[in-house]
């Protein structure tokens, strides 16, 4: 059954499916819709004819049991070819081509043609909950995922705009580095820069800088830059000005995206793209960068696959190393929900 759940809201019912720029601009204008664009750029929107307040769904104690992935994953990156990017991004920086650069990699299991994400995503909530986890599936749009994220790219409610990007990981609050703090402050800069072009002038501030957030198994750095939307503009202009994530991109974003498409071996797909919900009728929204995000598709050979990508900002002050572990502490308790090796 084609359906979405997010952080308070549940939809069911699909009458519409837009893509590209057709998508944003039928989000525009009334409905409610799941949105889901990936790091790449290709957007869909899905309407559904009937939106509840999140509640206990029918069913949900009772979800399809999850069979563990205990097979071996596969890496886009090893760790030999990702800490040789890391090497590549610090040379590119030295040479003043770019500031910082978000370095990902994207791990891939076989899936049985009979799994039911419904399962894992029970498992995900239980385990590994988070502000803007949801849970959407369209069989005619292609998209079968779930989303545990921890990072907002865009709430819009008021004629407000605000995002809450993510820059610096680690187990402990102790273990930030001064590194992640002045990853942090850059990555900044340049949100309060692509909410400068659909904000009134004036109105762009940082409400909060580097504050400490705990989620399941590591603590990251997180700030809050806003912005009051200029009369008139809307979904078209704001993706515009602000996808991909700076977050998951890098600064300046052009060279960064450059470097990204020069060394990492596989597109990333719904992973660091967005993911979550708009209602066109009260102009309001919430999406997520799509980071800690499992989803299925299908290879050239048709054989399923459940795919979950995992990367690392970073700047001439990083460890190669270093950035290789961060990847791994991102996954780590993820994967192993899935693998069943982690108990919720």
């Amino acid at each position: 059954m084609d359906r979405a759940r997010f952080a308070d809201r549940r939809a069911h019912g699909v009458i519409d499916i837009q893509r590209g720029d057709d998508a944003l601009k039928a989000i525009s204008h009334g409905g409610f819709w799941a949105l889901v664009a990936t790091f790449e750029g290709a957007v869909t929107a899905i309407r559904f004819a009937v939106v509840e307040r999140a509640g206990v769904e029918r069913g949900e104690r009772t979800a399809p049991r999850w069979t563990p992935l205990d097979g071996t994953w596969t890496s886009s990156l090893d760790e030999t070819a990702y800490v040789s990017a890391v090497a590549e991004v610090r040379e590119r920086i030295a040479a003043g081509f770019v500031y910082q650069v978000n370095v990902c990699r994207v791990l891939q299991h076989e899936l049985s043609d009979d799994a039911d994400l419904d399962g894992l995503d029970l498992l995900v909530r239980q385990g590994n909950p988070a502000p803007h986890g949801s849970r959407i599936r369209c069989d005619a749009a292609g998209i079968d995922l779930v989303c545990a994220s921890p990072e907002l790219y865009l709430r819009r409610a008021g004629g407000r705009l605000v995002t809450r990007p993510i820059k610096g990981t680690a187990p402990t609050p102790e273990l930030m580095l001064p590194k992640d703090h002045a990853e942090n402050v850059m990555i900044v800069d340049l949100m309060r820069n692509d909410l400068s072009g659909v904000c009134e002038p004036g109105t762009v501030s940082v409400d909060e800088l580097c504050v400490t957030e705990a989620h399941p198994g590591l603590v990251h750095l997180v700030s809050t830059v806003s912005g009051r939307l200029r009369t008139g503009v809307e979904w078209p202009e704001i993706v515009g000005a602000t996808f991909p994530p700076g977050s998951v991109s890098g600064a300046p974003k052009s060279s960064a995206l450059t470097t990204i498409g020069d060394l990492e071996p596989v597109p990333r797909g719904p992973y660091c793209g967005a993911i979550g919900w708009v209602d066109g009728d009260t102009g309001t929204a919430e999406l997520a960068v799509g980071i800690r995000t499992f989803w299925a598709d299908r290879d050239e050979q048709s054989v399923r696959r459940l795919s979950f990508g995992t990367g690392a900002g970073i700047t001439w002050h990083s460890d190669p190393a270093g950035e290789w572990r961060e990847t791994e502490l991102k996954a780590a308790r993820l994967i192993g929900l899935a693998a069943g090796t982690v108990t919720p």
